[in-house]
Protein backbone atom coordinates (compact mmCIF):
# COMPACT_ATOMS: atom_id res chain seq x y z
CA UNK A 1 0.00 0.00 0.00
CA UNK A 2 3.15 2.66 0.81
CA UNK A 3 4.88 1.37 -1.98
CA UNK A 4 1.60 2.47 -4.36
CA UNK A 5 1.31 5.60 -2.40
CA UNK A 6 4.41 6.81 -3.14
CA UNK A 7 3.93 6.04 -6.45
CA UNK A 8 0.91 7.70 -7.21
CA UNK A 9 2.34 10.76 -5.14
CA UNK A 10 5.78 10.88 -7.46
CA UNK A 11 3.59 10.25 -10.52
CA UNK A 12 1.78 13.31 -9.58
CA UNK A 13 4.56 15.21 -8.45
CA UNK A 14 5.95 14.62 -12.19
CA UNK A 15 3.03 15.52 -13.42
CA UNK A 16 3.18 19.08 -11.80
CA UNK A 17 6.71 19.44 -12.41
CA UNK A 18 7.01 18.91 -16.00
CA UNK A 19 5.17 21.04 -17.71
CA UNK A 20 7.00 23.94 -15.16
CA UNK A 21 10.78 22.38 -17.01
CA UNK A 22 9.17 22.59 -20.05
CA UNK A 23 8.14 26.00 -19.89
CA UNK A 24 11.24 27.49 -18.21
CA UNK A 25 12.90 26.89 -21.26
CA UNK A 26 12.86 30.21 -23.03
CA UNK A 27 12.03 31.66 -26.33
CA UNK A 28 15.43 29.80 -28.27
CA UNK A 29 16.61 29.51 -31.85
CA UNK A 30 15.26 26.28 -33.48
CA UNK A 31 18.83 24.31 -33.01
CA UNK A 32 17.85 22.59 -37.21
CA UNK A 33 17.50 26.39 -38.91
CA UNK A 34 18.53 29.22 -36.45
CA UNK A 35 16.62 31.68 -38.59
CA UNK A 36 13.52 30.58 -36.58
CA UNK A 37 12.35 30.01 -33.55
CA UNK A 38 11.55 27.31 -30.92
CA UNK A 39 8.89 27.69 -28.25
CA UNK A 40 7.55 25.65 -25.89
CA UNK A 41 8.86 22.74 -27.89
CA UNK A 42 7.66 23.40 -30.81
CA UNK A 43 9.01 25.24 -33.67
CA UNK A 44 7.61 29.26 -34.41
CA UNK A 45 8.10 32.03 -35.92
CA UNK A 46 6.47 35.17 -34.34
CA UNK A 47 3.57 37.35 -35.91
CA UNK A 48 1.49 40.22 -34.60
CA UNK A 49 -0.38 43.28 -34.85
CA UNK A 50 -0.09 45.08 -31.53
CA UNK A 51 -0.21 48.15 -29.58
CA UNK A 52 2.47 50.89 -29.46
CA UNK A 53 4.61 49.48 -27.11
CA UNK A 54 2.87 51.25 -23.46
CA UNK A 55 1.06 48.70 -22.27
CA UNK A 56 3.08 48.00 -18.96
CA UNK A 57 4.15 51.85 -18.44
CA UNK A 58 0.53 53.36 -19.31
CA UNK A 59 -1.42 52.18 -16.31
CA UNK A 60 -4.62 53.21 -18.09
CA UNK A 61 -4.03 50.66 -20.75
CA UNK A 62 -6.14 46.72 -19.88
CA UNK A 63 -3.63 44.82 -21.20
CA UNK A 64 -5.89 41.25 -20.54
CA UNK A 65 -8.68 42.46 -23.47
CA UNK A 66 -5.45 43.44 -25.62
CA UNK A 67 -3.87 39.96 -25.02
CA UNK A 68 -7.20 38.59 -25.68
CA UNK A 69 -7.62 40.09 -28.94
CA UNK A 70 -3.89 38.69 -29.94
CA UNK A 71 -4.53 35.28 -28.97
CA UNK A 72 -7.80 35.22 -30.90
CA UNK A 73 -6.20 35.49 -34.32
CA UNK A 74 -3.56 33.09 -33.27
CA UNK A 75 -0.56 35.83 -32.70
CA UNK A 76 2.61 35.10 -30.55
CA UNK A 77 4.24 38.50 -29.92
CA UNK A 78 3.93 41.29 -28.52
CA UNK A 79 6.01 44.45 -28.12
CA UNK A 80 6.20 46.44 -25.10
CA UNK A 81 8.71 49.32 -23.95
CA UNK A 82 10.27 49.07 -20.32
CA UNK A 83 9.39 52.60 -19.27
CA UNK A 84 12.95 54.36 -19.46
CA UNK A 85 11.19 56.12 -22.77
CA UNK A 86 7.55 57.90 -22.85
CA UNK A 87 5.82 60.08 -25.48
CA UNK A 88 3.05 63.30 -24.89
CA UNK A 89 -0.34 63.09 -25.72
CA UNK A 90 0.14 64.40 -29.92
CA UNK A 91 3.45 63.06 -30.76
CA UNK A 92 3.96 61.95 -33.58
CA UNK A 93 0.04 62.84 -34.01
CA UNK A 94 -1.13 58.88 -32.82
CA UNK A 95 -4.08 59.47 -31.74
CA UNK A 96 -4.54 58.04 -28.02
CA UNK A 97 -1.24 56.81 -28.07
CA UNK A 98 -0.64 54.43 -25.22
CA UNK A 99 2.88 55.24 -25.32
CA UNK A 100 1.53 58.43 -23.98
CA UNK A 101 0.36 57.70 -20.92
CA UNK A 102 -2.40 60.94 -19.29
CA UNK A 103 -0.75 62.32 -16.23
CA UNK A 104 -0.39 60.24 -13.22
CA UNK A 105 -0.82 57.19 -15.96
CA UNK A 106 2.88 56.66 -15.79
CA UNK A 107 4.90 53.71 -14.57
CA UNK A 108 8.28 53.21 -15.15
CA UNK A 109 10.86 51.32 -12.76
CA UNK A 110 11.84 54.12 -11.15
CA UNK A 111 10.40 55.64 -7.76
CA UNK A 112 9.41 58.87 -7.31
CA UNK A 113 11.12 60.61 -3.96
CA UNK A 114 9.77 63.43 -1.84
CA UNK A 115 11.31 66.46 -3.73
CA UNK A 116 9.07 68.43 -6.45
CA UNK A 117 9.65 69.64 -9.66
CA UNK A 118 9.84 67.32 -12.01
CA UNK A 119 8.79 68.03 -15.74
CA UNK A 120 5.45 66.19 -16.15
CA UNK A 121 4.06 67.85 -12.24
CA UNK A 122 5.03 65.23 -10.25
CA UNK A 123 7.57 64.70 -7.96
CA UNK A 124 11.33 63.96 -9.13
CA UNK A 125 12.58 60.58 -9.68
CA UNK A 126 15.45 58.69 -7.53
CA UNK A 127 16.76 56.85 -10.19
CA UNK A 128 18.83 54.37 -7.41
CA UNK A 129 15.23 53.44 -6.32
CA UNK A 130 12.96 50.78 -7.80
CA UNK A 131 9.07 51.08 -8.36
CA UNK A 132 7.75 47.88 -6.50
CA UNK A 133 4.38 48.35 -8.40
CA UNK A 134 5.91 49.06 -11.86
CA UNK A 135 7.50 45.54 -11.44
CA UNK A 136 4.57 43.87 -10.21
CA UNK A 137 2.85 44.61 -13.23
CA UNK A 138 5.32 43.96 -16.06
CA UNK A 139 5.72 40.70 -14.22
CA UNK A 140 2.08 40.58 -14.21
CA UNK A 141 1.74 41.30 -18.23
CA UNK A 142 4.61 38.58 -19.05
CA UNK A 143 2.43 36.27 -16.70
CA UNK A 144 -0.83 36.50 -18.73
CA UNK A 145 0.81 36.88 -22.18
CA UNK A 146 2.39 33.65 -21.22
CA UNK A 147 -0.95 32.09 -20.53
CA UNK A 148 -2.18 32.69 -23.85
CA UNK A 149 1.31 31.59 -25.63
CA UNK A 150 2.57 35.18 -26.27
CA UNK A 151 6.20 36.02 -26.61
CA UNK A 152 6.92 39.55 -25.12
CA UNK A 153 9.83 41.66 -26.97
CA UNK A 154 11.07 44.58 -24.01
CA UNK A 155 12.55 47.06 -25.08
CA UNK A 156 14.92 48.62 -22.78
CA UNK A 157 15.79 51.72 -24.07
CA UNK A 158 14.93 54.20 -27.03
CA UNK A 159 16.68 56.80 -28.42
CA UNK A 160 15.10 60.63 -27.94
CA UNK A 161 13.44 62.24 -31.16
CA UNK A 162 12.77 65.77 -30.00
CA UNK A 163 13.45 67.80 -27.01
CA UNK A 164 10.04 67.48 -26.03
CA UNK A 165 10.34 63.97 -24.66
CA UNK A 166 13.73 64.25 -23.59
CA UNK A 167 12.44 67.46 -21.24
CA UNK A 168 9.78 65.19 -18.94
CA UNK A 169 12.29 61.84 -18.81
CA UNK A 170 13.11 60.76 -15.69
CA UNK A 171 16.96 60.30 -16.85
CA UNK A 172 16.38 64.48 -17.57
CA UNK A 173 18.69 65.60 -14.59
CA UNK A 174 16.25 67.84 -14.11
CA UNK A 175 14.00 65.51 -13.36
CA UNK A 176 16.08 63.31 -10.94
CA UNK A 177 17.21 63.61 -7.99
CA UNK A 178 20.99 62.07 -8.54
CA UNK A 179 23.10 64.94 -9.95
CA UNK A 180 23.69 62.76 -13.55
CA UNK A 181 25.45 63.98 -16.29
CA UNK A 182 23.15 67.70 -17.21
CA UNK A 183 23.42 66.61 -21.34
CA UNK A 184 20.98 67.12 -24.24
CA UNK A 185 19.10 64.31 -26.06
CA UNK A 186 21.82 63.17 -28.02
CA UNK A 187 24.36 62.72 -25.68
CA UNK A 188 22.25 60.31 -23.20
CA UNK A 189 23.51 57.01 -24.94
CA UNK A 190 27.50 56.89 -24.52
CA UNK A 191 29.67 55.66 -21.97
CA UNK A 192 31.13 59.26 -21.60
CA UNK A 193 28.63 59.50 -19.02
CA UNK A 194 29.56 57.54 -16.30
CA UNK A 195 27.13 58.25 -13.74
CA UNK A 196 23.74 57.71 -16.37
CA UNK A 197 25.39 54.16 -17.66
CA UNK A 198 25.89 52.96 -13.85
CA UNK A 199 22.00 53.81 -13.98
CA UNK A 200 21.80 52.15 -16.80
CA UNK A 201 23.50 49.34 -16.29
CA UNK A 202 21.79 48.35 -12.79
CA UNK A 203 18.44 49.08 -15.06
CA UNK A 204 19.22 46.14 -17.01
CA UNK A 205 20.20 43.78 -14.11
CA UNK A 206 17.09 44.34 -12.22
CA UNK A 207 14.83 43.48 -15.27
CA UNK A 208 17.26 40.45 -16.02
CA UNK A 209 16.68 39.32 -12.69
CA UNK A 210 13.11 39.83 -12.50
CA UNK A 211 12.61 37.97 -15.01
CA UNK A 212 15.03 35.14 -15.07
CA UNK A 213 12.21 32.73 -15.08
CA UNK A 214 10.28 33.64 -17.78
CA UNK A 215 10.23 31.96 -20.61
CA UNK A 216 8.26 34.21 -23.50
CA UNK A 217 10.44 37.07 -23.33
CA UNK A 218 13.27 38.09 -25.51
CA UNK A 219 15.24 41.70 -24.93
CA UNK A 220 15.93 44.66 -27.41
CA UNK A 221 18.83 46.89 -26.31
CA UNK A 222 17.60 50.16 -27.81
CA UNK A 223 15.12 51.27 -30.34
CA UNK A 224 15.64 53.08 -33.33
CA UNK A 225 19.51 54.02 -32.12
CA UNK A 226 21.04 54.89 -35.49
CA UNK A 227 18.79 58.14 -34.68
CA UNK A 228 19.87 60.85 -32.17
CA UNK A 229 24.00 59.76 -31.86
CA UNK A 230 23.25 56.44 -29.36
CA UNK A 231 26.73 55.11 -30.09
CA UNK A 232 27.60 51.70 -30.52
CA UNK A 233 30.22 51.79 -27.79
CA UNK A 234 26.90 52.31 -25.55
CA UNK A 235 24.99 49.40 -27.53
CA UNK A 236 28.09 47.12 -26.84
CA UNK A 237 28.40 48.07 -23.32
CA UNK A 238 24.75 47.51 -22.72
CA UNK A 239 25.04 44.13 -24.30
CA UNK A 240 27.74 43.25 -22.52
CA UNK A 241 26.58 43.87 -19.28
CA UNK A 242 23.13 42.04 -19.88
CA UNK A 243 24.96 39.02 -20.81
CA UNK A 244 26.95 38.87 -17.57
CA UNK A 245 23.84 39.62 -15.48
CA UNK A 246 22.35 36.17 -16.73
CA UNK A 247 25.92 34.52 -16.88
CA UNK A 248 24.70 32.93 -12.92
CA UNK A 249 20.70 33.11 -13.66
CA UNK A 250 19.21 29.61 -14.20
CA UNK A 251 18.48 31.00 -18.02
CA UNK A 252 19.46 32.90 -21.03
CA UNK A 253 17.48 34.61 -23.33
CA UNK A 254 17.73 36.20 -26.51
CA UNK A 255 18.71 39.69 -27.53
CA UNK A 256 17.52 41.53 -30.44
CA UNK A 257 19.64 44.86 -31.86
CA UNK A 258 17.47 47.02 -33.75
CA UNK A 259 20.00 47.68 -37.19
CA UNK A 260 18.32 50.18 -39.75
CA UNK A 261 15.32 51.82 -41.28
CA UNK A 262 14.71 49.58 -44.40
CA UNK A 263 17.50 47.34 -44.93
CA UNK A 264 21.10 47.23 -44.13
CA UNK A 265 24.25 44.73 -44.95
CA UNK A 266 25.44 43.62 -41.48
CA UNK A 267 29.24 43.86 -41.06
CA UNK A 268 30.03 42.92 -37.62
CA UNK A 269 27.48 40.97 -36.18
CA UNK A 270 28.23 40.59 -32.40
CA UNK A 271 28.07 37.25 -31.21
CA UNK A 272 25.16 37.27 -29.10
CA UNK A 273 22.73 39.07 -30.94
CA UNK A 274 20.29 36.37 -32.04
CA UNK A 275 17.83 38.59 -33.66
CA UNK A 276 18.19 41.55 -35.87
CA UNK A 277 15.56 44.13 -36.20
CA UNK A 278 14.83 46.19 -39.27
CA UNK A 279 11.95 48.94 -39.27
CA UNK A 280 9.60 49.39 -42.24
CA UNK A 281 11.54 46.39 -44.04
CA UNK A 282 9.75 46.98 -47.65
CA UNK A 283 10.84 45.11 -50.11
CA UNK A 284 12.51 42.75 -47.71
CA UNK A 285 15.92 43.06 -49.05
CA UNK A 286 17.37 42.65 -46.02
CA UNK A 287 16.62 39.65 -45.59
CA UNK A 288 18.54 38.21 -48.43
CA UNK A 289 21.45 40.64 -47.37
CA UNK A 290 22.03 38.92 -44.17
CA UNK A 291 20.35 35.62 -44.67
CA UNK A 292 23.98 33.95 -44.51
CA UNK A 293 24.53 35.55 -40.47
CA UNK A 294 21.92 32.22 -39.41
CA UNK A 295 19.52 34.26 -37.21
CA UNK A 296 16.67 35.78 -37.15
CA UNK A 297 15.91 38.20 -39.38
CA UNK A 298 12.68 40.61 -37.99
CA UNK A 299 10.47 43.61 -39.80
CA UNK A 300 9.81 44.55 -35.90
CA UNK A 301 7.98 48.01 -36.99
CA UNK A 302 5.39 48.74 -39.75
CA UNK A 303 3.83 52.57 -40.73
CA UNK A 304 3.88 55.49 -42.72
CA UNK A 305 1.75 53.75 -45.76
CA UNK A 306 -1.65 54.88 -44.93
CA UNK A 307 -4.47 53.23 -43.29
CA UNK A 308 -5.26 50.81 -45.65
CA UNK A 309 -4.82 47.12 -45.40
CA UNK A 310 -2.99 46.06 -48.12
CA UNK A 311 0.08 47.92 -47.60
CA UNK A 312 0.51 45.62 -44.27
CA UNK A 313 -0.78 42.64 -45.29
CA UNK A 314 1.75 42.88 -48.39
CA UNK A 315 4.86 43.49 -46.35
CA UNK A 316 4.10 40.67 -44.06
CA UNK A 317 3.68 38.20 -47.43
CA UNK A 318 6.77 39.54 -48.75
CA UNK A 319 9.17 39.57 -45.54
CA UNK A 320 7.68 36.25 -44.45
CA UNK A 321 8.06 34.31 -47.90
CA UNK A 322 11.40 35.99 -47.78
CA UNK A 323 13.36 33.98 -45.38
CA UNK A 324 12.04 36.25 -42.18
CA UNK A 325 10.94 35.25 -38.73
CA UNK A 326 9.13 37.87 -37.43
CA UNK A 327 6.68 40.30 -38.37
CA UNK A 328 5.23 42.58 -35.71
CA UNK A 329 2.70 45.21 -37.15
CA UNK A 330 2.50 48.68 -35.49
CA UNK A 331 -1.91 48.67 -35.05
CA UNK A 332 -2.94 51.78 -33.85
CA UNK A 333 -6.20 50.68 -33.56
CA UNK A 334 -5.66 49.49 -29.68
CA UNK A 335 -5.68 52.59 -27.06
CA UNK A 336 -6.40 52.98 -23.71
CA UNK A 337 -10.12 53.72 -24.56
CA UNK A 338 -10.21 50.52 -26.83
CA UNK A 339 -7.69 48.18 -25.31
CA UNK A 340 -9.84 45.48 -27.49
CA UNK A 341 -8.21 47.49 -30.99
CA UNK A 342 -11.76 48.29 -32.21
CA UNK A 343 -10.77 52.41 -32.32
CA UNK A 344 -10.88 53.56 -36.37
CA UNK A 345 -7.90 54.71 -37.28
CA UNK A 346 -7.48 58.35 -38.16
CA UNK A 347 -4.44 60.83 -38.29
CA UNK A 348 -2.30 58.06 -36.40
CA UNK A 349 0.29 57.27 -39.13
CA UNK A 350 0.20 53.87 -39.38
CA UNK A 351 -3.20 51.28 -39.94
CA UNK A 352 -4.48 48.60 -38.05
CA UNK A 353 -8.03 47.40 -36.93
CA UNK A 354 -10.04 43.71 -36.92
CA UNK A 355 -9.49 42.94 -41.02
CA UNK A 356 -6.04 43.49 -41.13
CA UNK A 357 -5.91 41.21 -38.16
CA UNK A 358 -7.61 38.23 -39.53
CA UNK A 359 -5.64 39.11 -42.80
CA UNK A 360 -2.20 38.49 -40.68
CA UNK A 361 -3.63 35.53 -39.22
CA UNK A 362 -4.83 33.94 -42.78
CA UNK A 363 -0.15 34.74 -43.50
CA UNK A 364 0.83 32.84 -39.74
CA UNK A 365 -1.74 29.54 -40.63
CA UNK A 366 -0.12 29.53 -44.09
CA UNK A 367 2.85 29.44 -43.25
CA UNK A 368 2.37 27.21 -40.17
CA UNK A 369 0.75 24.91 -42.59
CA UNK A 370 4.81 23.79 -43.68
CA UNK A 371 6.89 22.35 -42.01
CA UNK A 372 9.11 25.73 -42.64
CA UNK A 373 11.78 25.06 -40.66
CA UNK A 374 13.18 22.81 -43.81
CA UNK A 375 12.22 25.57 -45.58
CA UNK A 376 14.49 28.48 -47.35
CA UNK A 377 13.71 31.29 -49.93
CA UNK A 378 14.38 29.61 -53.57
CA UNK A 379 12.88 32.73 -56.10
CA UNK A 380 15.10 30.34 -58.95
CA UNK A 381 12.47 28.19 -58.86
CA UNK A 382 9.82 31.21 -60.28
CA UNK A 383 10.89 31.05 -64.26
CA UNK A 384 8.79 32.79 -65.55
CA UNK A 385 5.39 34.25 -65.83
CA UNK A 386 5.08 36.62 -63.36
CA UNK A 387 2.90 39.79 -64.64
CA UNK A 388 4.24 42.98 -65.34
CA UNK A 389 4.78 45.51 -62.24
CA UNK A 390 4.36 42.62 -59.68
CA UNK A 391 6.90 40.67 -57.42
CA UNK A 392 6.95 37.48 -56.78
CA UNK A 393 8.72 34.98 -54.01
CA UNK A 394 9.43 31.54 -53.41
CA UNK A 395 9.87 29.86 -50.20
CA UNK A 396 10.79 26.20 -50.67
CA UNK A 397 11.44 22.13 -49.30
CA UNK A 398 12.57 21.46 -52.64
CA UNK A 399 11.23 18.47 -53.84
CA UNK A 400 8.62 18.65 -51.53
CA UNK A 401 6.55 21.81 -50.45
CA UNK A 402 6.29 25.82 -52.21
CA UNK A 403 5.04 28.66 -50.79
CA UNK A 404 4.93 31.63 -53.72
CA UNK A 405 3.56 34.90 -52.96
CA UNK A 406 3.21 37.25 -55.99
CA UNK A 407 2.37 41.00 -54.96
CA UNK A 408 0.69 42.94 -57.61
CA UNK A 409 -1.15 41.79 -61.09
CA UNK A 410 -4.72 40.26 -61.32
CA UNK A 411 -3.77 37.16 -63.14
CA UNK A 412 -0.14 34.85 -63.18
CA UNK A 413 0.87 31.92 -64.96
CA UNK A 414 3.44 30.64 -63.45
CA UNK A 415 6.97 28.43 -65.43
CA UNK A 416 8.28 26.76 -62.51
CA UNK A 417 10.68 24.45 -62.37
CA UNK A 418 10.34 21.14 -60.21
CA UNK A 419 12.11 18.12 -59.16
CA UNK A 420 10.11 14.81 -61.35
CA UNK A 421 7.15 13.64 -59.39
CA UNK A 422 3.62 14.66 -59.39
CA UNK A 423 2.10 17.86 -56.88
CA UNK A 424 -0.87 19.43 -56.16
CA UNK A 425 -1.00 23.51 -56.19
CA UNK A 426 -3.68 25.97 -54.39
CA UNK A 427 -4.36 29.07 -54.82
CA UNK A 428 -5.05 31.40 -52.11
CA UNK A 429 -6.51 34.82 -51.15
CA UNK A 430 -4.33 36.68 -49.04
CA UNK A 431 -7.41 38.68 -48.28
CA UNK A 432 -9.71 35.80 -47.52
CA UNK A 433 -7.97 32.72 -47.00
CA UNK A 434 -10.32 31.03 -49.41
CA UNK A 435 -8.89 28.69 -51.55
CA UNK A 436 -9.29 30.06 -55.48
CA UNK A 437 -8.45 27.13 -57.21
CA UNK A 438 -6.65 23.54 -56.83
CA UNK A 439 -4.95 21.89 -60.04
CA UNK A 440 -2.70 18.61 -59.90
CA UNK A 441 0.04 18.33 -61.86
CA UNK A 442 0.35 14.79 -64.11
CA UNK A 443 4.13 13.11 -63.83
CA UNK A 444 6.75 16.33 -63.96
CA UNK A 445 10.06 16.28 -65.40
CA UNK A 446 11.20 19.81 -65.35
CA UNK A 447 8.88 22.65 -65.52
CA UNK A 448 5.33 23.00 -64.82
CA UNK A 449 3.26 25.97 -65.83
CA UNK A 450 0.53 26.33 -63.09
CA UNK A 451 -2.40 29.05 -64.26
CA UNK A 452 -4.08 31.32 -61.01
CA UNK A 453 -7.40 32.30 -61.38
CA UNK A 454 -8.33 36.45 -61.78
CA UNK A 455 -7.18 38.37 -58.13
CA UNK A 456 -6.99 41.88 -57.05
CA UNK A 457 -3.67 43.12 -55.34
CA UNK A 458 -2.08 39.86 -54.51
CA UNK A 459 -2.41 36.07 -54.11
CA UNK A 460 -0.51 33.11 -52.36
CA UNK A 461 0.18 29.39 -54.33
CA UNK A 462 0.76 26.35 -52.14
CA UNK A 463 2.52 23.06 -54.04
CA UNK A 464 3.18 19.89 -52.15
CA UNK A 465 4.13 16.60 -53.50
CA UNK A 466 1.95 13.85 -53.83
CA UNK A 467 4.57 11.26 -55.27
CA UNK A 468 7.89 10.87 -56.18
CA UNK A 469 8.85 9.32 -59.71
Amino acid sequence: MRATLLAVLLGAALLVAGPARAADRPLALHPDNPRYFLFRGKPAVLVTSGEHYGAVLNTAFDYRPYLDELKSHGFNLTRTFTGTYREVPGSFKIVDNTLAPAPGKYRCPWARGDVPGAADGGNKFDLGRWDPAYFARLRDFLAEAGKRGIVVELVLFCTFYDDGLWQINPMNAANNVNHVEAVGREQVFTPKNQKLVAFHDALVRKIAAELKDVDNVYYEICNEPYFAKVTPEWQEHIIATLVDAEAKLPHRHLLAQNIANGSAKIANPNKHISIFNFHYATPPTTVGLNYGLDRVIADDETGFKGSGDFAYRSEAWDFLIAGGAIYSNLDYSFTSKHPGGTFKVTTSPGGGGPALRKQLAILKRFIEGFDFIKMAPHNEVIAAGIPAKATARCLAEPGKAYAVYIKGGTEATLTLKLPAGTYTAEWLDPRTGEVMRTTASGALKGTWEVQSPEYREDIALRIRRRSAP
